[in-house]
């Protein structure tokens, strides 16, 4: 049985409690902060390379959030953090690049950032500790709907799933022996404000873009394919942000891992209409049929939705207005 989060956690009740969430200017990191922020609490956001705030942030006051400059594989520079603010939980969701072109070296950057993030969730007594984990770890899997409890496949197709199947056992082992609670986030696919608009693990961001920019899609290779019955795990990243603060904050858990998405397959063409409808002048068509060695599966979000009341509440429809309305006052 997983540990109640408590609000206040090793600096007792009086004193005001704060959440760490690294990485927490990119894409997931800083929508899990305004959904943190919009159900009362207090949060830290780490940064490494910028530490300018997004506009939805920008208008937070000092006390309420605050913006560390952090490199990940400083440990004496993590337990500072906690030495200026009291911390009681962590949200894990710093990356190292994952197209460094040495295998060794993500994997040495990432474990490096993991390790730092676990000791010093142990040095500062949290409740909670949430890591990003990924959807990619159920690679290899047949069948349409993935469950936290299927066993996982022992494959190294890729980098980021060795590393998210490492990433969860490190962390259950470092939560049994310190006391804490953990969470291993298997985030499905995501897109929104903030985003890679060019991705290279599926297409959809891509077509938007090119769509507010009023260009061609360029979906040559190494771009990802795409074709209309093509389909994902397709998540909103503000559905994604609350959703794992959903998890942060519950008051009791049930397990360690969650599945965190929209709960189903989204069609290509069905993004597509959605586009062209948002977009008055896009005319994107797709090749029909389906892409070749693309399988698709979606995530079930049974257990995120049983233990935290969680429902999506951006459908194809909702989302895409949303972020071409971002994309347009972000980006030239």
């Amino acid at each position: 049985m997983a540990v109640p989060y408590k609000s206040g956690g090793r600096a007792g009740p009086s004193v005001v409690s704060m959440i760490l969430v690294t990485g927490g200017l990119g894409s997931i990191g800083s929508h899990t902060a305004r959904a943190l922020l919009d159900l009362g609490e207090r949060v830290v956001v780490s940064a490494h390379r910028s530490t300018r705030l997004p506009d939805f942030l920008s208008a937070e006051p000092d006390d309420r959030l605050v913006v560390e400059p952090l490199d990940t594989t400083d440990a004496a520079a993590f337990l500072d953090i906690g030495k200026r603010h009291p911390v009681t939980a962590v949200v894990h969701l710093a990356a190292a690049p994952f197209d460094l072109p040495d295998p060794v070296a993500y994997l040495r950057a990432e474990s490096t950032a993991l390790l730092n993030a676990l000791a010093a969730a142990t040095a500062w007594g949290v409740r909670r500790f949430a890591v990003a984990s990924s959807i990619a770890v159920y690679a290899g899997l047949g069948g349409a709907a993935f469950r936290e409890d299927v066993p996982l496949p022992v494959v190294a197709a890729h980098r980021i799933p060795v590393f998210k199947k490492t990433a969860e056992l490190f962390s259950t082992l470092a939560a049994a022996h310190a006391g804490f609670d953990v969470v291993n986030l298997r985030i499905g696919t995501i897109w929104g404000p903030l985003g890679l608009p060019d991705s290279p693990f599926f297409a959809l961001p891509r077509l938007l873009s090119a769509a507010v920019r009023g260009e061609e899609p360029d979906l040559t290779p190494p771009r990802p394919p795409a074709h209309a019955d093509d389909a994902t795990d397709l998540c909103y990243v503000k559905d994604c942000g609350r959703a794992v603060a959903l998890l942060v904050l519950a008051d009791r858990l049930n397990h360690a891992t969650y599945n965190v998405s929209a709960g189903r397959l989204v069609r290509y063409a069905e993004v597509v209409a959605a586009i062209n409808a948002a977009v008055p002048g896009a005319r994107i068509e797709l090749p029909p049929g389906h892409s070749p060695d693309r399988p698709a599966g979606h995530l079930d979000i049974t257990r995120l939705r049983q233990d935290t009341g969680f429902e999506p509440e951006y459908d194809v429809e909702r989302a895409v207005p949303d972020y071409v309305a971002w994309l347009r006052n972000h980006e030239a």
